[in-house]
């Protein structure tokens, strides 16, 4: 019994397990999900100290100082604001009692254990994770290209042949245009809601 309480004092056992959608209720995270924004569980680990829910909106993590305490501190990164990167998935050797799934997001890194007959649930997370991981990318050089178009239709126009009243009226409609534009590029792919992403991968 001291063994098995010390195990969990310092995290030695603290294997994650997943938690069934019919279950999400009955977790600390889901008090913290925004349903009145449409946010929406997609996958949820809980360990003995710690949660960690995604959503199609963002990680919540519920982090526990150990498994003993009853003290918790809630972080949310969303993935519009935090680019995940690093996603691996660590399978179990013959001794091993954990598979692990390890991502950054935004300036933090996460490693998590999970128990290793749940390989083939996790599996869905992780394939899931690299999509959303890929897909911001290719979003990024897109704002990247436009904002760059932009910046070449403007040096153009600062070095042609106009008259300085000509050149204030064209610099006003490009500006305008221009805003209106990289607004709307924006909003085509600076995508916040992730939850086509999860549906496609993780089988509830």
């Amino acid at each position: 019994m001291l063994k098995k309480f010390a195990s969990d004092a310092l995290g030695l056992s603290d294997i994650g397990k997943i938690i069934d959608p019919q279950d999400f209720d009955k977790t600390d995270a889901d008090d913290y999900v925004r349903h009145e924004d449409n946010e929406k569980i997609y996958f949820l680990i809980k360990t003995k100290s710690d949660e960690y829910c995604f959503t199609n909106l963002a990680l919540i993590h519920v982090d526990g100082e150990n498994a003993v305490s009853s003290k918790r501190t809630l972080n949310r990164h969303s993935y519009s604001q935090n680019k995940i990167s690093n996603v691996v998935l660590e399978t179990a050797g013959r001794v091993d009692l954990d598979i692990e799934i390890k991502f950054n997001i935004g300036g933090q890194s996460f490693n998590i254990d999970v128990d290793k007959n749940q390989l083939e649930k996790l599996n869905d997370l992780y394939k899931a994770l690299v999509y959303i991981a890929e897909l911001t990318h290719e979003n990024n050089v897109m704002l990247d290209m436009a904002g760059d178009s932009l910046n070449k239709a403007v040096n153009v126009l600062q070095n042609s042949r106009t008259t300085e009243s000509q050149l204030a009226d064209q610099y006003k409609q490009l500006t305008e245009f221009g805003f209106e534009w990289l607004k709307s590029v924006r909003k085509e792919y600076h995508q916040k809601d992730f939850g086509n992403v999860f549906e496609k991968y993780i089988n509830n």
